[in-house]
C-alpha cells in the first residue's frame, strides 16, 4: 500500500505597500534591441528583521536593478495569522519598498509567506520564474553552512527555477560580495 503525501496548503499575504510611492509611467526603452529588456525583469528578495537580508536588499539595488524591474519581497513568517507578526512584517516591508523606489526606483511587490523559509522562497521562484533570487546571509563558512544547514544552502540545492545570488553580510567585507 502506497501513501500519499499531501503538500501542506499554501498560505501567504499580499502586503498593501504605501500610496507615498509615486505612480511613474512605464519608462520608455524603445531603443533597446531586445524586447526582454522593454519589459523589465522580475527581481526576487528574501528578507526579514535582520541586517543580512537589508545588506543583500542594498546590493540588489545597486549592483542588479534596473529602471524597468519589478523588485518581489518574499519574508517567510511561522503564521501569516498572527496579527502581530503581520504587522511587523508589512512595517517592514513597506520601509524596504520606500527604499526601493527611492535608490534605483522599482516597482516592488511584496508578499508575506507562511512556512519554512528555504521552501518559501523557492515556491516563490517556481511561481514568478524571476530573472534571480537574492538573499543573504550570516556569513558562516562553506562547512558551517552545509553542516549547520541554511536557507541559503537550501536554496542551492532545490531552487530551479532562478540563479540564486548570496550576498554575505557586511561583517564579511566588500571583498567577498559576489
Amino acid at each position: 500500500m502506497e501513501t500519499l503525501e499531501e503538500e501542506k496548503e499554501y498560505c501567504w499575504k499580499e502586503v498593501a505597500l504605501p500610496h507615498i510611492v509615486p505612480v511613474v509611467a512605464e519608462p520608455e526603452l524603445e531603443r533597446e534591441p531586445f524586447a526582454e529588456r522593454r519589459r523589465g525583469r522580475d527581481i526576487l528578495v528574501a528578507v526579514d528583521h535582520g541586517p543580512n537580508s537589508k545588506h543583500a536588499l542594498d546590493w540588489a539595488l545597486v549592483h542588479l536593478c534596473r529602471l524597468a524591474d519589478t523588485l518581489h519581497l518574499v519574508h517567510a513568517v511561522s503564521s501569516v495569522g498572527n496579527q502581530v507578526v503581520y504587522d511587523a512584517s508589512q512595517v517592514l516591508m513597506e520601509k524596504l519598498a520606500v527604499e526601493a523606489f527611492q535608490v534605483a526606483m522599482v516597482k516592488t511587490v511584496a508578499r508575506i509567506v507562511e512556512g519554512d523559509a528555504g521552501k518559501v522562497i523557492c515556491k516563490e521562484a517556481e511561481r514568478l520564474k524571476p530573472a534571480a533570487v537574492v538573499m543573504g546571509t550570516r556569513g558562516r563558512s562553506l562547512f558551517n553552512s552545509v553542516l549547520l544547514g541554511s536557507v541559503s544552502e537550501y536554496c542551492i540545492h532545490h531552487c530551479k527555477a532562478a540563479p540564486v545570488i548570496i550576498v554575505p553580510g557586511k561583517e564579511a567585507g566588500e571583498a567577498s560580495v559576489i
